[in-house]
């Protein structure tokens, strides 16, 4: 190849490439975009223990709903927990520890089931399997007890929750249903709210200050005068005496 003809290769080439490069820097300038200081749509997410998170769950009343709770529903609902767990007296333990007899039986102790440390130090703080604890348990077992073996994700719904605890304590449950709470019947609200109403109805706002109350006193005359007569106001003409 002459060196006249690798001149004119190597010219096209340089060409070419300083084409492109001007053809981007022009399309550049020409069209660049231009982002919006703030998205369009925004789609936030509320964190769990936020401003957005739900409510605090108030317990059951035991003594309320645990007479009415259907046991053959729980039956039911206890059929998700049957491949790791049985509730008869046999009380074999699987996958899981047994649970004949588990409400009021002391956690973590079911003979021949190695628990994890997780429930091991539960069990040191909590004596018995009570209502409360196995209702917050079932909800989210690995969040109420962190690194138990229980992997299953819980029953989300209380009515269920309910209802599985009815179903395990008629399973040789020895734990007493407590008395219901009259604090938590219904209306108990509104009638504590209305016997408070007439009371406060009833009560005498206090006195204004510098102000006499209903039982003070007036001051004595300091006219001079019969008791119970006005003193005379300056400059205004003194009372004909009266004539007896």
């Amino acid at each position: 190849m002459s060196d006249l003809t690798f001149n004119k290769i190597a010219g096209a080439v340089l060409a070419t490439g300083l084409a492109i490069v001007g053809l981007r820097e022009l399309s550049a300038g020409v069209f660049t975009p231009e982002h919006p200081a703030k998205a369009g749509y925004v789609v936030e997410v509320a964190e769990e223990g936020g401003d957005g998170a739900a409510a605090v769950e108030t317990l059951p009343d035991w003594g309320t709903v645990l007479p009415t709770a259907d046991v053959a529903a729980g039956e039911a609902v206890f059929a998700k927990c049957k491949s790791c767990h049985v509730a008869d007296a046999s009380n074999a333990n699987g996958t899981g520890p047994g649970l004949h007899a588990v409400v009021g039986r002391k956690p973590g102790a079911h003979p021949g089931f190695a628990y994890s440390a997780g429930m091991t130090e539960f069990a040191g703080k909590q004596p018995v399997w009570d209502y409360d604890h196995l209702y917050e348990f079932l909800k989210a077992p690995q969040k109420y007890i962190p690194g138990t073996k229980m992997t299953f994700v819980g029953l989300k719904k209380s009515e269920d929750r309910v209802a599985v605890i009815a179903y395990l304590k008629a399973q040789g449950g020895t734990l007493p249903v407590p008395a219901p709470d009259p604090s938590r019947a219904p209306g108990a609200a509104a009638a504590a709210a209305g016997a408070a109403a007439p009371a406060a109805a009833g009560a005498t706002p206090p006195a204004a200050e510098g102000q006499p109350t209903a039982t003070t006193a007036a001051p004595p005359s300091t006219s001079g005068g019969p008791a119970g007569q006005a003193p005379a106001q300056p400059g205004a003409p003194a009372a004909a005496p009266t004539k007896k």
